[in-house]
């Protein structure tokens, strides 16, 4: 398990939704670079201008050096007026966790054999 989880809560400035968006997409995969072993973005339904990021780590150190890092220096810079400051992270213990399975993969035969599309069985 890792040693923990880092949520950071972002809220975009007037208008700058999409922009934000598409910039933290970017900084976050840039995270598995540190030694994070996932990330997800998350935008908000209800508020368009809300986002939360979460990565997780196996060493606090990896993500100081992904946060102090010349890629997130530089994401600060490009993109300061993105955002509302103040930007303040919070390291949470994942204490469960649930998914379903993927449906195995097919051929890509129906069940019915090999007919074409459109046809129809009687």
């Amino acid at each position: 398990m890792a040693a923990g989880v880092v949520h950071v809560p972002w809220y975009a400035t007037g208008f700058r939704g999409d922009a934000l968006e598409e910039a933290l997409s970017e900084i976050a995969a840039i995270s598995l670079r540190y030694g994070a072993t996932d990330y997800y973005v998350y935008r908000y339904r209800e508020d368009r201008y809300k986002f939360l990021q979460s990565t997780s780590w196996n060493a606090k150190s990896d993500f100081d050096r992904y946060w102090y890092g010349d890629d997130f220096v530089e994401f600060r810079v490009r993109f300061s007026s993105y955002y509302q400051v103040p930007v303040l992270y919070g390291w949470v213990d994942l204490v469960a966790h649930g998914e379903v399975a993927a449906p195995p993969e097919t051929s890509g035969q129906t069940l019915a054999g090999d007919r074409a599309q459109g046809d129809t069985v009687m």
